[in-house]
């Protein structure tokens, strides 16, 4: 069993920058995929963002590609969410996920979450 925790959210105008961190606990780091989801009042969960075991493959959702970018430290047992250029749609609450099976761009194949952490981006 993983345990993960997310940190990092607040409160951002439009145009600033959050890094988002999740903590992971439980099993080997560096033997699970990760990755972020953000859940916004009244929408289904959506993919953010994936990193591989060892950090050198990234994946996208096309809402925040080149904007985001995901990494991780697998010494310290904490994948990353970089957030820049913000905007009101980017209001939500994310949740980092562990080890998924199958397509990693839904939400029901990932087996372990956090609890999520608060994002809301100002106009």
């Amino acid at each position: 069993q993983v345990q993960l925790v997310e940190s990092g959210g607040g409160l951002v105008q439009a145009g600033g920058s959050l890094r988002l961190s999740c903590a992971a606990s439980g099993r080997t780091f560096s033997s699970l995929a990760m990755g972020w989801f953000r859940q916004a009042p009244g929408k289904e969960r959506e993919f953010v963002a994936a990193i591989s075991t060892g950090g050198g493959s990234t994946y996208y959702s096309d809402s925040v590609v080149d904007r985001f970018t995901i990494s991780r430290d697998n010494a310290e047992n904490t994948v990353y969410l970089q957030m820049n250029s913000l905007k009101p749609e980017d209001t939500a609450v994310y949740y980092c996920a562990a080890d998924p099976e199958g397509d990693y761009r839904k939400s029901v194949d990932w087996g372990t979450w956090g609890q999520g952490t608060q994002v809301t981006v100002s106009s």
